[in-house]
């Protein structure tokens, strides 16, 4: 009797969906790279996937159904969970006696098949269904189930209430818009509301989010969670609660209340499981109300050090190096997110002795750290980066770091008081490391002030780290392996997803460096005003410095991420 591939193999044959000669090339890859064959002729793009359904439907006598318009049960979608449902690509629809029928694009998929048998105790119908329906079908009805807590709260709210600020609407809009923001405050004070909006925070902190994002659009306000660097849609709530949601939030924020037409920064703090955990919520006025973003900051961050940073061997001894130095600069790179305020504060933390005395200016404080003078900056009344500078040199600091060098004025004073006996560490908006030196001088820096002052200059990017739960071995196509120009042999993980990691495949991020050290060599070539190139070449066979896709790939093969994720991350050089 056939096995399963073989089947897939003699219907594909006896169709003439694909010659012999071309399957066994197939085959051969298929073994190569682990990989189901239908999800190999899917990828390598031999057969469409609504091609491949109408083949095993006519050779398997199953029937097809598109989800698009099917009405589910939540009563059948419940007997089976949702991370079963996305890991084996099913979803059940109907129950009759004891067969249970779902919809799924892999009929050949024995371990699915036994593993739902022998969770619901069921018999199991198959109806084939594309897999991108079957996706979508999960994402509605299993966010309708992950987020009966919060509807059973908006339940609770008085339809009476909404009724009547339909019917209390004026001719006069001053009227009107009063009367709005007036039961949007009293219901944002109910219980539910309330209730809603806590467990909000709790499910996001639990779900390991570092950002909230509650977005109007013109018939819900969408809520999505970013994890890992990446945004999740989480629920849909009714647009009759935006105002009463959106004003909790600003009242929690201690924000104006009236104002909508102005952006407006906020925060707050909330303790769980013994952590306290900041807010920083901002909120920007759009078109169908203001979407706010709230961003968690857990202070028990501030505890990790360099050595727990996930740096690799050679960045973080020339980090250690750079921070032993009594004055001079030494400067972070990197985009918007990219973790150089978490390297920067654990530079802080592993400095911060009662023997020095350090100060710090920032846009906006995101930490407080103990022993450490924080100072934030505040544009509308003049204290800026730079005027701030000015003002602590005369604290008579140690070491000082400013949030960010964004103009020359700024970006002078620090290196004016690098020369004379401070330690400044700061950020710049630069692709690469020696990127740094070129965006001081284009801020109009004498060359030879920033060869007498500059340390160390680093760039810095965040990768998914794979879940060490899941993560499975594979082995990548070889013009993959040229392309990224490895050649020795290397174990290859890839991302599978389960419980543990909310089904990514990735928990938590690590940091890709490039370190490049300023020796006296490199200041001659400032000086001079060598190119980029220049220094980047002798940084690199003279210094050993590993550029940000040398470093991510070390990651690879140290098993930590996926190629994908390297890729993504860094530029090739």
């Amino acid at each position: 009797m056939l096995n399963l591939k073989e089947k897939l193999i003699d219907i594909l044959v006896k169709s003439k969906s694909i010659s012999q000669e071309k399957l066994n090339q197939l085959i051969q890859l298929q073994k190569k790279r682990n990989l189901p064959l239908r999800k190999l002729l899917l990828r390598e793009k031999i057969i469409t996937e609504q091609e491949l359904l109408s083949i095993l439907s006519e050779h398997l006598y199953l029937p097809s159904l598109r989800l698009n318009k099917y009405r589910f049960d939540p009563k059948i979608v419940a007997l089976v969970p949702e991370k079963f449902c996305r890991r084996y690509g099913i979803i059940p629809l109907s129950q009759i006696g004891n067969t249970l029928t779902v919809a799924m694009t892999d009929p050949l998929n024995i371990f699915a098949l036994d593993d739902l048998k022998t969770l619901t105790g069921c018999e199991i119908d198959i109806v084939l269904s594309p897999e991108e329906e079957i996706k979508a079908a999960i994402d509605n009805q299993y966010r309708k189930e992950t987020t009966d807590d919060l509807q059973q709260i908006l339940s609770e709210i008085s339809t009476d209430q909404s009724m009547r600020m339909d019917e209390d609407s004026r001719q006069d809009s001053d009227i009107s818009q009063g009367l709005e923001l007036t039961d949007a405050v009293q219901e944002s004070q109910t219980p539910p509301i309330v209730k809603l909006v806590d467990m909000m925070l709790i499910q996001a902190l639990r779900r390991r989010s570092s950002d909230i994002h509650v977005e109007p659009e013109k018939d819900c306000l969408r809520i999505r969670y970013r994890i890992d660097g990446n945004l999740y849609d989480v629920l849909r709530l009714p647009r009759k609660n935006q105002n009463a949601i959106l004003a909790r939030l600003k009242i929690i924020s201690n924000m104006n209340i009236t104002e909508s037409r102005l952006p407006q920064d906020g925060r707050f703090k909330v303790r769980m499981e013994n952590k306290e955990i900041d807010f920083r919520v901002s909120a920007l006025p759009t078109s169908f109300g203001q979407k706010f973003v709230l961003r968690a900051l857990d202070k028990s961050n501030l505890s990790i050090g360099l050595n727990q940073l996930g740096f690799s061997e050679q960045p973080l001894r020339l980090f250690k190096e750079a921070i032993a130095h009594p004055f001079g600069m030494i400067l972070v790179t990197g985009p918007t997110g990219s973790g150089k305020s978490t390297t920067l504060y654990s530079i802080l933390n592993r400095l911060n002795t009662s023997e020095r005395n350090i100060v710090t200016i920032e846009d906006p404080v995101e930490y407080e750290i103990e022993g450490i003078t924080q100072v934030q900056a505040r544009h509308e009344i003049g204290l800026d980066f730079s005027s701030g500078l000015r003002s602590v040199l005369r604290q008579s600091p140690d070491i000082i770091m400013v949030g960010e060098i964004r103009d020359s004025e700024t970006a002078d004073i620090a290196i004016k008081a690098a020369l004379t006996g401070q330690l400044i560490l700061s950020t710049l908006h630069t692709n690469d490391a020696a990127s740094s030196i070129t965006r001081l001088i284009d801020m109009g820096v004498e060359p030879f002030l920033i060869a007498s002052s500059l340390i160390m200059t680093c760039a810095q990017r965040l990768c998914r780290k794979l879940c060490n739960k899941c993560r499975q071995v594979y082995e990548p196509p070889d013009e993959v392996l040229k392309n990224f120009k490895i050649d020795e042999k290397v174990k290859f993980y890839q991302a599978k997803g389960c419980d543990y990691c909310n089904s990514t495949g990735f928990f938590g991020r690590i940091a890709a460096l490039e370190v490049l050290m300023i020796d006296d060599y490199i200041r001659r070539l400032i000086i001079k005003k060598g190119s980029l190139d220049e220094i980047k070449e002798y940084a690199v066979e003279k210094q050993g410095m590993k550029n940000l896709r040398d470093d991510a790939l070390l990651k690879v093969k140290q098993g930590l991420t996926t190629l994908d994720e390297a890729l993504r991350i860094t530029t090739e050089e």
